[in-house]
This record gives C-alpha cells, structure tokens and sequence, in this order.
C-alpha cells in the first residue's frame, strides 16, 4: 500500500507531535508551510524532522498530498481548511474547528459537497480510557447520571501567545474548555441549553469561564481558565447508582499508567490504562476512513454541534441569561 502523504500549515508546537504521529500511522509528511518559508526557523524546522519540502500555506494547498494538517491560529481554521477541501485533500483540522456554528457549517457542507474527510482533531477521544469511560456511562452501572464535571486549565504565561487576541479566536473555552464540553456530549448527548460566567481581559478574551450545561436529567458543569497554578484535567461523573473519577482525562498522549475510579454498592476500583498515543489513533482513523476501509467515528456534523454548544456559552456569558443551544 502507498504511503499515506501529509502537508502541514505552519511549525506551531503542536505539529511536533502530529509529525511523529503521522509516522506512526504509516503516512508521511512531505511538506510544511509556514508565513516565510526563507525563514531559519522554517528551514530548521523542516531539517529537524525530514521534511522535504517547505512552502507558503497557500504551496501546501497546491500540492499533491493526501490530507492536510491545520494547527493554525484559530481564526485561520475556517479560510485554510475550506481551501484544503476544495483543493482535493482531506482535513484534519485543530479544534475549535472553527469560530462559530455558521462556519463549521459552511466547512461540513464543502467537506460533503467535495466527498473529503474532515474531522475536528481532539485525539484525546482516540485513548482506550474514553471507549471504555463511555461503555461505562452507556451500560447503566452508574445508573441514571445526575451531574457531569469536568475541569481543564493551566497557566498561560506566554503574553505574545494568539490564545490572549481575541481577533484570532483566543480564550479559555475555545483552548481547553471546548474538551470538556465536547466529553459532556461524548457521555450525554446534546445539551438543551446553557448558563455561563466568565472573567474577561481588557481586549475580551476569557481567561477563565465555568459554565453549566443543562441535559434531560442531568447537569453538566465546566471550568476551563489561563490562570490556574496547576495544570489540571479532571472529570467526575454521578449517578443514581455511582460516581467516576478521573484525572488527566484529556491527555491526547500518555507516558504513564492513566487510571480511573469507580465507586458503587457493590465497592470500589480502578481500571488502569497504558501509556498510548491518541494521535496516532486519530491520525490512522483518518487515513483508513479517507481510503474507504471504514466509516467516520465523528463526521463532520458532530464539530457543528459542538460548535453550536461553543456559541451559547459564549452567548450566556455575555449576556448573563440562559441561552438554547440551537439546532
């Protein structure tokens, strides 16, 4: 079988561990492009890890690869992916997919209308610790569940970072809130509505938000924040029968043993998972659903429900209301 051949949209920190990533799942990557491709930086870059080729975004585009990569600043998501859709190749594309519902929509329909995989890329959906959280809440040992909590934060110290610009779609709950809103869907399903709070910084970028996501029966609340003196990932969920907890829950790559606890009527344990890497898993799904050997885990139209979820925070925050999800 032919190498599976990936370009890549800039030299941001991320695409160092889909690089190898992309290796392990039997693809290539044989071109990055970056904002000045004469650049030390982008030569480097690309000498570092064996990339053959280094060329503009709009280069990668024009390529010949498979699929295309998109770590870019998030305001960047939406006009680069779309061109990579139209231009034959398929998207993997950083969450947040994009900056709204109107424009996940408008990238789903391009990924239908031009037959090309898109997928909004939280690989911490592709760890064996998430099947089976999810088996779990599905087989009812927890019960009926009454409350999701989930928690994901850390300190961002970089003040030049694009998360503190709120013109390039920066803020808390797009960077690591989006996770725990997207988990809360994986175990519930979609949520009516919404209630949020945020602290904002003088040029409008949450720093820290906590939200409230109201399900048929079950609360969800979030906490995502720039500010926390210790990174935290953390997941809680209670049923009329149980609770789950777990720490480091939104690792996309593991190094160590992850564990969580359940407690019952009938006792407590730990189910312990070992060291993988939720990139690769996600990178192979790709390249397998783009070759036709198996149907899409998350189609597009999950990243437009995600999306709408986003937009109501968002909107309840500002506003001080509770606010319908749309759709």
């Amino acid at each position: 079988m032919a190498v599976f051949t990936w370009g890549i949209l800039g030299a941001a920190r991320i695409a160092r561990a889909l690089i190898p990533a992309i290796r392990a799942a039997g693809g290539e990557v044989t071109v990055v492009g970056v904002r000045d491709p004469q650049s030390e930086r982008a030569r480097s870059f690309a000498a570092e890890w064996g990339i053959p080729q280094v060329g503009s975004y709009a280069d990668v585009i024009a390529s010949d690869v498979e699929a295309v990569y998109n770590p870019l600043p998030n305001d960047a998501h939406r006009p680069w992916t779309e061109a990579a859709l139209r231009a034959g190749k398929h998207a993997l594309t950083e969450k947040p997919l994009c900056l709204n519902a109107d424009e996940a929509r408008r990238l789903a329909d391009t990924a239908a209308e031009t037959g090309k995989v898109l997928l909004e890329a939280f690989a911490y959906r592709f760890q064996p610790h998430v099947t089976r959280l999810r088996d779990i809440v599905v087989s009812g040992e927890l019960g009926e569940v009454r409350a999701y909590r989930g928690a994901f934060g850390f300190g961002l110290t970089r003040p030049d970072d694009f998360r503190w610009n709120a013109e390039q779609g920066g803020g808390a709950l797009y960077d690591v809130g989006c996770y725990t809103v997207n988990l809360a869907r994986l175990l519930l399903g979609e949520p009516d509505s919404v209630t949020a709070q945020a602290r904002w910084t003088e040029g409008g970028v949450d720093v820290g938000l906590s939200g409230t996501l109201h399900f048929a029966g079950a609360l969800g609340s979030l906490d995502c924040a720039f500010d926390w003196g210790a990174p935290t990932q953390r997941l809680t969920v209670v049923g009329t029968a149980g609770t789950l907890d777990m720490d480091g829950v939104f690792g996309s790559k593991t190094d160590t043993e992850t564990a969580f606890r359940v407690r019952t009527a009938g006792g407590e344990r730990s189910e312990t998972f070992a060291p993988h890497d939720g990139y690769a898993a996600m990178v192979a799904h790709v390249q397998r659903v783009a070759r036709g050997e198996e149907a899409a885990l998350y189609p597009p139209e999950d990243a437009v429900r995600q999306a709408r979820v986003l937009d109501a925070l968002f909107a309840a925050a500002r506003e001080g209301r509770q606010v319908r999800v749309e759709g």
